[in-house]
């Protein structure tokens, strides 16, 4: 995920799937702890524990996840693992954990387990929701489909929690551009008291734990209570560099990794990471300008060329003016369009419903537009929020190097909207300190080295066309763990288990016989 005008790097992940073993000696193995960080003695009963499947009516923290864990089949369980892995002896977090079992017994490999990104997003729901994309496919019959939510998000306890719905409402609604000299002191206030409510709500222990890895801890555990000597790992977006994570730590527990949409390797640099998702954007935003000039009714007209220019005309007054919508008296801020139209760039199914709300917000109703702003900030139409943004900027905050002081912040804004101009709001650059500058916990995302020589053979995919992580992070990242590259030459944010079949199919073949693709294999939309 992105958001444009504060500049808060993000992306999404999805799955792990591990493969079991039916042997005694080896169950014994594989629920012993591994990899250089592990105390064997301090951790073993963690490792050794049992799920205890039940319903997953408890579970729900959302209205989605009400409809979605109400389908047949579905078993959740609650996971133990440490708070802080240096004290393992004190405080427990518990991860929700839910799965659907492979639907051919006998043929079955392990678990997949699902996890959908941000970070901060429920892999409960993920993998909830994926359950008709894989009915009946090789995958439903040999995977145990299994998703769950990463420490302090959704169903996971204790939770990242920052501001209630009320205050997030407001809080979107009166987001400030810089159009004054007092505006910096006061975003820069509202940003300190933001993360002094992040640290009441969900204490500073919590805040402290929750980067990428703890979850990669977690996810050996997790592996070993499945009952699987290895991990078969499907990771998008950053869910890549969870597996990067994983792999660095544990490579002698890796069966597979699929990785789709590459976050590079090497540390989490927001303002590297953050400009290239602003070129990624750009080059979305100029690939819906040349489709929509295409359309009978285009809202930035026929010249793909100036469809940046008809794009400010239509939103910078909102600066000032924010629109009407049809709900409930909710209005929609200039911050809101741009969230709006990146959650629109993710994906071409969301292009119409961005022409038509452009074309909408043309003639005075933003109603379109803050649909899709509600969907990027995880907002249900009763009102309730999921946890997914709190918990994004809680692991972005500990897990990315933060970026320095007010002149670095305003060099970076400024680099941003050249490498965008959609995002370009026609006030001065803001040299305002986002809410990392003012997080209540030190970094703690120091990353591992890859080890390829100790690692199987992985894969990669990366996509031509992809706003959020660009084409030649998936270069590097196979590059760097020795793996395979297949390209998919197309548009959008992740590919895999999608509607491409010949992704599909090569995915597919390399998770179940471990065979990777050909060397320079590419797939065409």
């Amino acid at each position: 995920m992105l958001r444009p005008r504060i500049v808060v790097a993000a992306v999404a992940l999805l799955g792990v799937t591990t493969a079991c073993s039916n042997t005694q000696d080896s169950q014994q193995q594989h629920n012993e702890p591994s990899g250089e960080q592990s105390s064997t003695a301090e951790l073993r009963h963690y490792y050794q524990q049992s799920l205890d499947w039940e319903g997953c009516e408890s579970y729900t923290t959302t209205p989605r996840t009400e409809k979605l864990f109400g389908a047949e089949g579905l078993e959740c369980a609650r996971l133990t693992v440490p708070l802080d892995y240096d004290q393992p002896d004190g405080e427990t977090a518990k991860i929700g954990v839910l799965r659907r079992s492979a639907s051919d017994e006998q043929a079955r490999i392990g678990s997949l387990v699902s996890n959908p990104g941000g970070p901060g997003a429920s892999g409960m729901a993920s993998a909830a929701a994926r359950i008709s994309s894989v009915k009946g496919t090789e995958l439903g019959e040999k995977f145990d489909l299994v998703g769950f939510d990463p420490r302090g998000v959704g169903a996971s306890t204790p939770r990242v929690e920052c501001l209630n719905a009320a205050e997030k409402d407001t809080a979107r609604l009166n987001s400030e551009v810089i159009t004054s000299d007092g505006a910096v002191e006061r975003i820069e206030e509202e940003n300190r008291r933001y993360a002094e409510k992040c640290a009441e709500r969900s204490g500073e222990k919590l805040l402290a734990n929750v980067g990428t890895a703890s979850v990669a801890r977690d996810m050996d555990v997790l592996r070993a209570a499945l009952g699987d000597e290895k991990l078969t790992y499907l990771g998008y977006s950053y869910g890549t560099l969870l597996g990067n994570e994983y792999a660095s730590r544990f490579p002698d527990h890796v069966r597979a990794m699929v990785l789709d949409g590459a976050v590079a390797p090497g540390e989490w640099d927001q303002t590297e990471t953050n400009l290239e998702q602003a070129a990624g954007f750009q080059q979305a935003f100029d690939s819906f300008a040349q489709w929509c000039a295409r359309q009978q009714r285009c809202a930035l007209g026929g010249d793909p060329n100036s469809a940046v220019r008809r794009f400010h005309e239509i939103t910078r007054p909102l600066i000032d003016s924010p629109a009407a919508t049809r709900f409930d008296g909710r209005k929609l801020s200039y911050e809101d369009v741009e969230t709006g139209l990146v959650q629109a760039l993710y994906t071409k199914q969301y292009w119409k419903p961005l022409n038509a709300g452009l074309s909408r917000l043309a003639n005075g109703d933003g109603s379109v537009l803050l649909r899709l702003a509600d969907l990027y900030h995880g907002r249900a139409e009763d009102g309730s929020y999921s946890n997914m943004m709190a918990a994004h900027q809680a692991v972005v905050c500990v897990d990315a190097n933060r970026i320095g002081g007010r002149q670095q912040q305003r060099e970076l804004n400024r680099k941003y909207r050249q490498a965008a101009p959609f995002t370009d709001d026609g006030q001065p650059v803001s040299s305002a300190r986002g809410r990392c500058a003012f997080w209540p916990v030190p970094e703690t995302g120091d990353k591992p080295e890859p080890r390829p020589g100790k690692l199987p053979d992985t894969m990669v995919i990366s996509t031509t066309g992809d706003p959020a992580t660009p084409y030649e992070n998936g270069r590097e990242l196979a590059d760097a763990l020795g793996g395979r590259l297949l390209t998919y030459e197309g548009e959008g944010h992740t590919v895999f288990l999608g509607d491409n079949d010949c992704v599909n199919k090569a995915g597919t073949r390399y998770l179940v016989d471990l065979r990777v693709p050909e060397q320079g294999k590419r797939c065409s939309a």
